[in-house]
């Protein structure tokens, strides 16, 4: 399989960084990116995980600046919020800490929305918050795409949400309880909305194969976008490790999970190895591979007001020019 620059819009850290450190360095933010642009992924959104109102601020400013000044907007075209505006139910909430969640009021997204410059791309939320509807109208407001995930929604819910302008779901198929309702859930649901594109993670272990073929069968190659949801943990060797304040275990396998809450903690793999597992279930032709992979994840960008030059030139290295 040729890699033709995967493009990658959700990582939450890489090689023991945490991007949602509120102790992150720009020294630290931009030696993970450093490796990431060298491990075959060629753009990418930064991702903070549901944190304090203030986190989101610092990192969000901290890893702009390091972007513009080390002139790598090309590859790291901003960046994705995984919260705080999703369910804080357990299950749904998965490894978040669920006493930062909040509900979507405008004025809160808004806010956030702005935070870091208007660097923000992409931000995930609950479609069945009070609020959603019209959270999720102030963040398409300032040329932000919606994402659902995280969530509890049915039918009714992630319909509202998609009419309201919503785009996406984020990693569908996790996210969600282990128990639902085998006919009324948020994945059920998901599938069934024609109008949101399924960001899908091909690791190996968030989604069966059978299940990823479902997935791509369902929404059509033109609608599904492969995601790493690398977590710090990328990169290292097994081992035990805190993970998003999870005390978590990453098997030799590869597979990073949290004993007691009895649920993944993110990826340990980059978006190369997920493309990869992918490949090797003779799902997807070449042409198919490079569409979920890198086009259609290039499409969402685009679509994302105010994006930072044109994502997709050849990868650099930090500190490299902002064109090839």
């Amino acid at each position: 399989m040729r890699n033709p620059g995967w493009v990658d819009l959700q990582v939450n850290g890489h090689l023991g960084v945490d991007f949602s450190d509120p102790e992150l360095t720009a020294d630290a933010f931009l030696r993970a990116a450093e490796s990431l642009l060298e491990s075959g992924t060629e753009v990418f959104l930064p991702t903070l995980c549901t944190a304090p109102l203030s986190v989101f601020r610092r990192n969000s400013d901290l890893i702009r600046r390091a972007v513009e000044s080390h002139g790598l907007t090309r590859w790291i075209p901003g960046l994705h919020f995984e919260g705080p505006f999703i369910s804080g139910s357990p299950g749904a909430v998965g490894a978040h800490q669920p006493q930062w969640t909040l509900r979507p009021d405008p004025e809160t997204v808004a806010a956030l929305c702005d935070a870091g410059g208007g660097f923000l791309r992409i931000l995930t939320m609950a479609a069945e918050l009070p609020g959603a509807v019209e959270g999720i109208a102030a963040a398409r407001s300032r040329g932000v795409v919606v994402s659902l995930g995280h969530q509890l929604a049915g039918f009714p819910e992630v319909a509202a949400g998609a009419a309201a302008g919503a785009a996406l779901l984020t990693h569908l198929g996790n996210g969600v309880p282990n128990q639902i309702d085998r006919h009324f859930n948020p994945i059920w649901a998901g599938l069934a909305e024609p109008r949101l594109k399924a960001m899908i993670i091909t690791d190996g272990h968030h989604l069966p194969g059978e299940l990823v073929r479902v997935i791509i069968r369902c929404k059509g190659v033109e609608n599904v976008i492969i995601t790493s949801d690398a977590s710090r943990i990328t990169g290292l060797p097994p081992g035990a490790y805190s993970v998003m304040g999870n005390a978590s275990v990453l098997d030799p396998d590869g597979r990073l999970y949290c004993p007691e809450r009895r649920c993944l903690v993110g990826s340990a793999s980059t978006l190369s190895r997920c493309m990869a597992f992918l490949a090797g279930l003779g799902i997807l032709d070449e042409d198919g591979l490079r569409r979920v992979g890198r086009d259609n994840p290039l499409a969402v960008l685009a679509a994302a007001q105010g994006s930072s030059g044109s994502p997709g030139g050849s990868a650099g290295k930090a500190g490299g020019e902002d064109a090839p």
